[in-house]
């Protein structure tokens, strides 16, 4: 994305910062009810003291930018462009900062993720699926159409896909790039064989509205292990989206330019980028993506344990991820000396990658930290916590619970603090979109 296109997201994004609080944001405190997200943010409210209502989830100022910064130095390093997955966060201000670090462009889902990025201004789109819905192709032809500086690639998996992309895109001012999605055995979407693949390739390469680019998929769905094993199958994995580029090359299917092969989810980057980056054929020049969207604010559970950056690292000499996203609740009840009930549930947190984790307690004004407290279950608004012997939890105190997958968090949570240092000195917002 150059420079041009890049101020008109920001501008977007600034735009969008004169959304003034009220009561859609159920956790924001009332003090800052009527101001803009720039005047409230100025004002540096505590999320204690300033009367914010609990439950709420928190980014960390501190631990975005070390995210970000990490993330792109080591895609700088190693020579592979990053085109982070959108629908993690659904937030364009977190878009623009993700390019400002030099991101390739922004992956999106659906149709829907589309027509978000473009009213924010984003101008380079990977979209992560085959597109066969007719109301959603003709809007993209349009929108590709109206404007000449929007780049724009998805993947297709079928030949019958193809044929419906070709049908709804009849007559279109300029061709849409496509990426044939493998998906391996075992995997997700995408052509489960050579064969299958070539005969896609075949068929994007005839269709008179699409242009073959390159190969595509998400391994993420092939293991949830890190073990050798579960590592030699996502670099095979791999291995097949370069065997099959380099086929369609040498059989003419490949558009002119730069042939595209991207991978890449936030368990295996380290392993994408370790097979996507070795020595192509001569004449293929082939730019080698990663699609990691997770990594922006990391968590306290599943990509802590499976992140090439998280507590068993398989990168040396890089600095872990840090977790940016966290929630408050408080206690509302505890009935028995060895339970307590939270006012946040499944309405609030994540669950679907594990239960929060109890880590810090404010008692009186005071943090400290809690071990030995488990999260055993969560109804809608409630999240169980068990006590251990002598627990220190009373009702009134307010417990800092870990989150196991941002992907389920967001979406959660129209308007997000952004802390401090402190943990409880709001020093911006961030607004999502799902």
């Amino acid at each position: 994305m150059n420079s041009s296109e890049h101020t008109a997201l920001t501008a977007a994004v600034r735009a969008g910062r004169d959304e003034k609080i009220d009561w859609r944001f159920r956790s924001i405190t009332p003090a800052l009810a009527g101001l803009t997200l720039d005047e409230a943010a100025a004002r540096r409210a505590n999320l204690f003291a300033d009367g914010f209502f609990g439950p709420f989830v928190v980014l960390d100022a501190a631990a975005v930018e070390h995210n970000l910064a990490t993330m792109a130095a080591w895609c700088a390093a190693h020579g592979i462009a990053l085109a982070p997955h959108g629908k993690t966060t659904m937030a364009p201000e977190l878009f623009a900062r993700q390019l400002d670090h030099g991101a390739w462009g922004v992956t999106a889902a659906n149709a829907g993720h589309l027509r978000i990025y473009r009213a924010f201004g984003v101008s380079r789109i990977l979209l992560a699926n085959q597109l066969v819905d007719p109301a959603g192709l003709r809007w993209l032809a349009a929108e590709l159409a109206a404007d000449p500086a929007f780049e724009f690639v998805c993947w297709a998996d079928s030949v019958r896909g193809v044929e419906l992309m070709t049908e709804a895109l009849a007559g279109s001012a300029r061709p849409v790039d496509v990426l044939v999605e493998l998906g391996g055995a075992g995997g997700r979407t995408g052509v489960r064989d050579p064969e299958t693949a070539l005969a896609v390739a075949e068929a994007i390469a005839k269709s008179p509205v699409l242009r073959l680019r390159g190969t595509g998929g998400y391994e993420g769905a092939l293991s949830h292990d890190t073990d050798d094993a579960a590592l030699a199958k996502i670099s095979s994995y791999v291995d097949t989206l370069r065997d099959s580029a380099i086929a369609f090359a040498e059989k003419g299917l490949l558009a002119e330019g730069q042939v595209y092969v991207t991978a890449g989810g936030s368990a295996y980057f380290d392993r994408v980028a370790q097979e996507l980056t070795k020595p192509w054929p001569a004449g293929m020049d082939v730019l080698p993506i990663l699609r990691s969207g997770a990594y922006v604010t990391h968590d306290d559970g599943f990509y802590r344990e499976i992140s090439p950056l998280g507590v068993h690292p398989r990168l040396a000499g890089v600095e872990q991820f840090h977790a940016a996203l966290h929630a408050w609740a408080q206690v509302t009840s505890k009935p028995t000396d060895e339970l307590a009930l939270l006012t946040a549930g499944k309405r609030d947190l994540p669950y679907d990658e594990g239960t929060p984790e109890p880590q810090l307690l404010r008692k009186n004004g005071v943090v400290t930290e809690l071990a030995g407290h488990r999260v055993t279950k969560l109804n809608d608004q409630h999240a169980f916590l068990a006590l251990p012997a002598g627990s220190p939890v009373e009702v009134g105190d307010w417990v800092r619970l870990g989150l196991s997958h941002p992907c389920t968090t967001f979406d959660k949570w129209p308007l997000l603090p952004v802390v401090d240092t402190d943990g409880e000195t709001v020093v911006d917002f961030v607004r999502t979109w799902f």
